[in-house]
């Protein structure tokens, strides 16, 4: 038994990864000589280190560093066009293993070579180290704050599919399932109200769902790319003349053509929204901007469905209105209702044809390019179903790489974030998205380990609930996926709005807001849970994104639901508190940004890892059990040595969290052992 034990315990030791500790340049371009290096343990037995890239045995590592505990043998490569893929060999004690993401293997284990979990790296790949490990804060803006009820949409200012739409006065009322009728009143200019509040949370980047002209509340049906809506922006030029209660047909919505059409309207929101760009910027703070160019809206001045443009002067026909339009080309009519293809067969979402007109292709990619340049010089895109784009695989890479292109010729530091489902590495090779939104290698596993319930709230999964090897394994599979950069810069949520507020999860209900209402939303919501989440989020690899209101308690089942406003002077306040003290913890600590990770242990009900760099290192336990645990961990794979002062910085409780700032005296390195109580998670940081 103890010479098996030994053995684990040796063959522990094995550790590399893709940070600049074990790779650098962290980013190499092509030519550029690669230093690669492995953490080996110190042991009696012969070690021989081989790195084998892109298939072929590149050189015999060497020994480059001793430590305490184990040695470091590096080895180095020329970087080759394209992407490059790499592994370790090593021999010990008889027995041949691989090392990769997938950690230590006996070769025989790994005959088929899977190389979706070699490390891998694209020659010339950069993502702006802004983007790695930023707080991010997402904003969907009709719910946020209203800085300017003067630009509120009115009732029955129009009707959108068959009904009027609604202004709802109450800020606190929850949504309804036709909630993209209803409007709050959210704009950018509450936006810039609370942009010291933002700041003062520690957000660096906000991402704004759709504000470009729109008739429905989500915005994710575009009616005009080239300017904000002025019901987010500025309106002077009106006209007091709602629908009467039996009238639908657009083409007299004359409030609304006047407000949304008026060339004042428009300047004067755009410029209100260079305004808001200028104010972050000048805050050292980044703005994302959502792109939906899948499809867009039935009101779209290309499609007209509406005849809001019809012979308004200055704008041509639309292609409904119009079979000789020169947009006709951007969609493909049928005989069938609606009369042309709509995305996921949804009337008000007329899906744009790229294929048949480069004309499109540049109509977008001027869109792209004209939000990045001033005087607004945003600071990168979220794509919104962008695999979906085109209707091939093929064309749907074709129009990313170029729109990757164009959007980099105006500023190489923007940052291109696709909304993507599955596996995304054919889209993140260097030459497409940046990175994703982390549902797979975050949000879904986390949601799991802490509720047992997945991100729509639809299903449980008991097997996977508390279940920490599962937590481990699923996101060593799924992070494998991602090259390092990429891995340290995806939207790293709890809840957002696709998905169920990550807060109405702890109360293990399967629901929806059809099937249970507004009101079991809050009802078994489990804060001990949520702070746990928060605490995995602000110290797991990625950029942890803030979905607004989260940090409030705001409650919410899936979409509509998800959407409900800003608690605004209902506030849970100790939760703002603590996102601030997780907030500045992940700012003051280097390894938290763009540092390795590490596998301490895990059991029934229980995690525990670490981020560590050169100088830096966090360990973190999370116990989701209903009794306390006690954790035996080897701190040495984090790079903690014999006389390294731990402090405990951070813990949460059943009813609330401290900063502890706790010394910790007397441990043993190899052997740390951790009393967490219940339903807690505890924070220690290497001092």
């Amino acid at each position: 038994m103890n010479k098996e034990k030994n053995e684990t315990d040796i063959l522990s030791v094995f550790f590399s990864d893709e940070t600049e500790l074990f790779r650098t340049p962290a980013e190499p371009e092509m030519g550029d000589k690669v230093r690669v290096r492995i953490r080996v343990p110190r042991c009696e037995e012969k070690i021989s280190v081989f790195l084998y890239v892109n298939g072929s045995s590149a050189a015999e590592a060497k020994k480059a560093q001793k430590s305490e505990n184990y040695d470091i043998y590096e080895a180095k490569f020329v970087c080759e066009s394209g992407t490059n893929l790499y592994h370790f060999e090593i021999s010990l004690n008889g027995e041949t293993y691989l090392y990769n993401k997938a950690g230590l293997l006996k070769k025989q284990e790994n005959e088929k070579n899977d190389s979706s979990f070699e490390f891998c790296f694209t020659s010339g790949f950069h993502i702006p180290l802004w983007a790695q490990g930023a707080v991010q804060y997402q904003i969907f803006p009709d719910r946020f704050f209203n800085g300017d009820p003067s630009n509120d949409v009115e009732d029955s200012e129009y009707s959108y599919n068959h009904r009027h739409i609604k202004r709802i006065k109450d800020w606190n009322y929850p949504p309804e399932i036709d909630d993209y009728r209803n409007f709050y009143g959210g704009d950018i200019s509450g936006i810039i109200k609370k942009l010291d509040y933002l700041e003062d949370l520690g957000v660096e980047v906000i991402y704004l769902n759709p504000i470009f002209l729109s008739p429905s509340s989500h915005k994710y049906d575009t009616q005009d790319y080239e300017h904000i809506d002025p019901h987010f922006g500025v309106i002077e030029d009106d006209a007091d003349l709602p629908l009467k209660d039996w009238e639908h047909h657009n083409g007299y919505a004359r409030r609304y053509i006047k407000r949304t059409l008026s060339k004042n309207n428009l300047e004067k929101s755009d410029a209100l929204f260079a305004r808001l760009c200028g104010e972050l910027h000048k805050r050292g703070m980044k703005i994302i901007l959502d792109g939906v160019f899948n499809h867009c809206g039935s009101f779209h001045r290309w499609m007209d469905k509406e005849g809001i443009y019809r012979e308004k002067p200055g704008y041509l026909p639309g292609a409904f209105q119009d079979v000789n339009s020169p947009y006709r080309e951007f969609f493909h009519f049928i005989d069938e209702k609606p009369g042309f293809e709509a995305w996921w067969g949804v009337e008000s979402l007329p899906k744009l044809c790229y294929e048949k007109s480069q004309r499109l292709c540049e109509e977008i990619f001027s869109v792209a390019q004209k939000w990045l340049k001033p005087p607004y010089s945003i600071d990168g895109w979220r794509l919104d179903v962008a695999a979906d784009l085109g209707h091939s695989e093929e064309f749907n890479h074709k129009f990313w790489k170029e729109f990757r292109r164009r959007v980099k010729a105006v500023n190489p530091d923007a940052v291109i974030i696709a909304e993507h489902y599955g596996d995304p590495k054919k889209w993140l090779e260097g030459d497409e998205w940046d990175s994703v939104m982390n549902y797979d290698a975050f949000m879904e596993p986390v949601s799991f380990f802490l509720t047992g319930v997945d991100k729509h709230s639809d299903k449980k999964r008991d097997d996977l609930f508390r279940n920490g090897e599962a937590f481990f394994d699923t996101m060593k599979k799924n992070m494998a996926r991602f090259q390092e950069s990429s891995l340290l810069s995806a939207m790293n949520e709890l809840s957002n709005h696709d998905h169920s507020r990550f807060l109405t999860r702890t109360n293990r209900t399967v629901g929806r807001l059809q099937s249970k209402g507004s009101a079991a939303a809050s009802e078994g919501i489990d804060k001990a849970i949520f702070r746990q989440a928060v605490v995995i989020q602000m110290t797991w690899p990625g950029a942890p994104t803030v979905y607004y209101a989260d940090e409030a308690g705001q409650v919410g089942w899936t979409d509509p639901d998800n959407r409900r406003t800003y608690p605004w002077g209902k506030e849970d306040t100790s939760l703002i508190d603590m996102h601030k003290a997780l907030i500045n913890l992940h700012k003051s600590h280097t390894c938290l940004r763009r540092g390795s990770i590490v596998k301490l242990g895990c059991g029934y009900g229980w995690i525990a890892y670490a981020r560590f760099d050169k100088s830096d290192g966090v360990i973190v336990v999370c116990n989701n059990n209903d009794e306390e645990i006690l954790a035996s961990l080897d701190l040495t794979k984090a790079g903690i040595k014999s006389g390294d002062r731990l402090i405990k910085r951070f813990t949460t409780q059943n009813n609330g969290w401290e900063i502890t700032n706790e010394k910790i005296a007397d441990f043993d390195v190899k052997n740390f052992k951790i009393t967490v109580s219940a339903r807690t998670a505890v924070i220690i940081v290497k001092k």
